[in-house]
């Protein structure tokens, strides 16, 4: 199994050119805090009514890059433009044209959630007699018009996270920016988030982007980049992701994983390697592979799984390890680094 990081763009890299249609464009990124950098150059353009996903492990550059898109942040260099606005020199215009929901709630839960909405259409002027209906349309559409006169500190967490993306529709954008947005939900809850997301891009005329490290939230997207250690490695849909890569995964559990890994690539040159807790390696026809498999590994096999190429398959051949991996591992180095950044080296 090929675990190297792809150097060359995959099929539907951003190429550095622009379309007229782009609503976000990228050239060149780059963001550095110190000695660590967080985004190394990325380039990518997102056209007007995608879902366009940024898929990676925390530590990624996928919020630095989201808080750069949205001025919430300065790049170290390079370019990029929101809804036709340079994001660094036509702040203003961009905050009118984008919408945002964080990752941690913003909401003031003292208050209910309509002085919430409107407390927001204030701050970004939307005309009086508007507000009313607009208020009205986005919080039937995620489901919470009949709790508008309810305290926010009532509200469920998925609840809240609804109304947030009520509220950061709330001034009709053209762009709306999720950063994680399902982050801390439980399964059946992040669902429903996504029933409404994708009910609402039915309903309004509007460009999403997302950051994620949720596999089967990067499904609903219309194209993903894959984000790791500050760079794009590939852009492309979902499914030419998955179909570039080519082959099926193999997990097996043995008796002695390490020696299984060895005798996989001295009787069959396979690369395999340690992932999710099991000797994980990808083969073609991986189906008719496994007899071959249990007649001429000489270890013991206890259990065998496989499967079609997933998205963790294709984060996988593309950086050389699976996104929980690079949780565990390297993600959270990234995360000690800014800490200890921001702190002056205090732990």
């Amino acid at each position: 199994m090929a675990v190297q990081a792809s150097t060359q763009p995959s099929a539907g890299q951003f190429d550095g050119s622009r379309s007229a249609d782009a609503v976000i464009s990228v050239s060149g990124l780059v963001k550095r805090y110190g000695d660590v950098e967080a985004v190394r150059g990325i380039d990518f353009e997102v056209v007007r009514g995608e879902t366009f996903g940024f898929l990676g492990p925390n530590g990624a550059g996928k919020t630095t890059t989201i808080k750069i898109l949205c001025t919430l942040a300065s790049a170290t260099s390079g370019s990029a433009s929101v809804a036709g606005y340079d994001a660094a020199a036509d702040r203003d215009a961009v905050r009118r044209n984008i919408g945002l929901v964080f990752q941690d709630t913003t909401l003031d839960t003292y208050l209910t959630a309509e002085q919430n909405l409107r407390f927001h259409a204030e701050l970004y002027g939307v005309p009086k007699a508007a507000v009313q209906p607009r208020m009205r349309q986005v919080m039937e559409m995620v489901g919470l018009w009949d709790r508008k006169d309810s305290l926010v500190s009532t509200y469920s967490g998925g609840m809240q996270r609804r109304l947030e993306i009520a509220r950061g529709l709330l001034h009709a954008p053209h762009v709306l920016f999720l950063d994680e947005p399902t982050v801390g939900l439980d399964p059946q809850t992040r669902s429903s988030i996504w029933a409404y997301i994708n009910d609402l891009k039915k309903r309004e005329d509007i460009t999403i982007f997302l950051t994620t490290h949720y596999m089967d939230e990067a499904e609903h997207c219309d194209r993903i980049a894959i984000i790791d250690h500050g760079k794009i490695v590939a852009i492309d849909t979902p499914e030419a992701l998955k179909a570039s890569i080519g082959k099926d995964r193999v997990q097996i559990h043995t008796g002695d994983d390490q020696a299984a890994i060895r005798a996989l690539a001295d009787a069959f040159g396979i690369d395999a390697a340690m992932h999710d807790g099991a000797v994980t390696f990808s083969v073609a026809s991986g189906e008719q592979f496994v007899p071959r498999l249990f007649g001429e590994l000489s270890i013991p096999i206890k259990s065998v799984s496989v499967s079609r190429p997933s998205l963790d398959d294709v984060f996988m051949s593309y950086t050389g390890t699976t996104i929980r991996d690079a949780e565990g591992g390297s993600g959270n180095e990234f995360m000690r680094n800014m800490h200890r950044m921001r702190t002056g080296g205090r732990r």
